[in-house]
């Protein structure tokens, strides 16, 4: 896992076994497979509440890495709600939205993740994956 610093254009979405998790799911991670989409190997990713991933703000600001609006049109994240602005500009599900890189472990293939992680309602807090992407 590790941030993305440099300018990168996303090629093809990734099949991810499972991408949502709610409550016990998550601790102490969520853990899923992707199939990479060159070699076709199945990858296991595993995400730690409050340790993995890096702020989406990161990778869309001044269009650092991707643009707002590709992230957008390829719907990764939405804008987020009024009322739950304070999470940022743009999430994914309303929740807190982190992302990271990683590769495929067999030809080494670049992959970007955006997941959210937070309290959807008293009770329920739920990890959502929106996809993983291959990415050059």
């Amino acid at each position: 896992m590790y941030s993305i610093s440099r300018k990168i254009t996303l090629v093809k979405k990734a099949l991810v076994s499972k991408n949502s998790f709610i409550n016990d799911e998550t601790i102490p991670s969520a853990n899923t497979t992707f199939t990479c989409c060159n070699c076709h190997h199945e990858n296991t990713i595993e995400i730690t509440p409050y340790q993995s991933g890096f702020p989406i703000s990161q990778v869309y600001h001044e269009d650092k890495v991707v643009s707002e609006s590709t992230l957008l049109e390829q719907k990764i994240v939405n804008r987020t709600s009024q009322g739950m602005s304070h999470f940022g500009e743009l999430t994914v599900n309303n929740l807190p939205t982190l992302y990271f890189g990683t590769d495929c472990s067999s030809c080494h293939s670049h992959y970007f993740c955006v997941f959210s992680y937070g309290e959807k309602q008293p009770g329920l807090t739920a990890l959502t994956i929106s996809g993983i992407w291959k990415y050059e």
